[in-house]
């Protein structure tokens, strides 16, 4: 079993800045993957952000140059830094981990960009 914590999320004034964080424990033995994923009230669950084992990453083109994804491998968590935040960011944001082929989803935290 795979445990997913989620942290860091909350209201913001738009411009603000944001950090999640998402800490994984239990049976883990090489993560592939680490990612954020976000989904607004009546619209499907997106890619925000993803990391893989050898530092790639890729962005959704909405939050390039806004938003950066890290990780910490030796204390298996992912982080993601949101900066000059939008009301268009608003949505719940979901940690998403990837080991030996399997999914594993957070519980989700909700950012709220509003003024």
């Amino acid at each position: 079993q795979v445990q997913l914590v989620e942290s860091g999320g909350g209201l913001v004034q738009p411009g603000g800045s944001l950090r999640l964080s998402c800490a994984a424990s239990g049976s883990i033995f090489d993560i592939y993957a680490m990612g954020w994923y976000r989904q607004a009230p009546g619209k499907q669950r997106e890619l925000v952000a993803r990391i893989i084992s050898d530092g790639r990453t890729n962005y959704a083109d909405s939050v390039k140059g806004r938003f950066t994804i890290s990780r910490d491998n030796a204390k298996n968590t992912v982080f993601l830094q949101m900066n000059s935040l939008e009301p268009e960011d608003t949505a719940v944001y979901y940690c998403k981990v990837t080991i030996l082929g399997r999914n594993y989803w957070g519980q989700g935290t909700q950012v709220t960009v509003s003024s």
